[in-house]
């Protein structure tokens, strides 16, 4: 049977649309998977522990029973990812080992385009990471568990953690919204932003200023290049500062002695009106000023104060040899 040129150009366009459907399916087939993913059954309680070299982590909690990885390649793909580094998982139990190693160190020498990798894991709520990275920031959502983190190349972002911190960097800034548990961290590069802590707390920076919002705990501050603002703290402080002002409200009596002090700024104090301290302020480049009556047992004058806030306590020392001193009664340094 002959088909008339209205039929033949029906049956050739069918041809080319099965075809053109057959070569997009092969083709999807054929696409490279575009991260490298891992599932582990584990129960609450266990240890994510990531050894990378270069790359950034981050980490998020679900309430599911599994440890979840996913490796997702940047400026490469996957294939060219895999040739310049060896991974690995390992499973122990409730633990979880993921190690990234350079498969030769001339890479290192040629790290052009932005080259890298992410390692993003969810963990169940009630978990503990330790997690090691030398190019990258580290990010640790909310979650349950202990938390150590160290990096060489990036900043350290903590949710809310239910457990202790350990963080480290010497590339980067750090922040931290909520802690019921001690913290512990430091950077050679960035500033340091901390919110609400129940513990006690540890912070250095030789790079940028610090900044906390509350601690239960006593307090040990220091930086070489910023301020420092505490906003409320209950326990004894130790805050330090080579270049810059020093802001701190007291709110409890601490058991143990405070210190403030800073080379090339002001230092601001308040008080609750019902706090004992044994004060001595002394400024080289500026004066002393109390509004809170202290009653005097050494000396009093435009640069210097030494004596009792309600009967004595704790000595409160604040030292500046660039600036003023100002003792305040208040609740919150607003």
């Amino acid at each position: 049977m002959k088909l008339s040129d209205e039929q033949t150009r029906c049956v050739f366009s069918g041809l080319v649309i099965s075809i053109a459907v057959i070569f997009s399916f092969s083709s999807l087939w054929a696409v490279p998977p575009e991260s490298l993913t891992q599932s582990f059954e584990v129960a609450s309680g266990g240890l994510l522990k990531v050894r990378a070299e270069r790359g950034s982590v981050e980490v998020t909690s679900g309430s599911s029973g599994q440890v979840q990885i996913e490796i997702v390649p940047k400026g490469q793909d996957l294939d060219e990812l895999q040739d310049d580094f060896k991974i690995s998982f390992d499973q122990t139990g409730n633990d979880v080992l993921v190690e990234i190693e350079r498969k030769s160190s001339l890479g290192n020498w040629f790290n052009f385009g932005g080259k890298g990798f992410i390692v993003y894991a969810t963990v169940p709520f009630e978990f503990n990471v330790d997690l090691v990275t030398s190019g990258g920031h580290i990010s640790v959502a909310d979650l349950r568990g202990e938390v150590r983190t160290t990096t060489s190349g990036g900043g350290l972002r903590f949710g809310q953690i239910e457990g202790h911190i350990w963080g480290k960097t010497s590339g980067g800034g750090i922040q931290l919204s909520e802690c019921s548990g001690n913290v512990d961290v430091e950077t050679s590069g960035g500033g340091i932003e901390i919110g609400e802590v129940d513990g006690t707390l540890r912070a250095y920076t030789s790079g940028g200023s610090i900044s906390i919002k509350a601690a239960s705990g006593s307090a040990k501050l220091g930086t070489s290049g910023g301020n420092i603002k505490i906003e409320n703290v209950a326990g004894e402080i130790e805050a330090k500062t080579s270049g810059g002002s020093v802001e701190a409200a007291l709110l409890e009596q601490p058991e143990g002695d405070c210190y403030l002090g800073t080379s090339g700024g002001n230092v601001t104090v308040k008080l609750a009106a019902d706090l004992r301290f044994n004060v001595d302020a002394k400024t080289s480049g500026g004066q002393v000023k109390t509004d809170l009556p202290i009653s005097v047992r050494g000396t009093i004058g435009k640069t210097e104060v030494q004596g009792e806030l309600n009967g004595g306590g704790p000595k409160l020392v604040l030292r500046t040899s660039g600036g003023n001193i100002r003792i305040k009664e208040g609740h919150t340094l607003h």
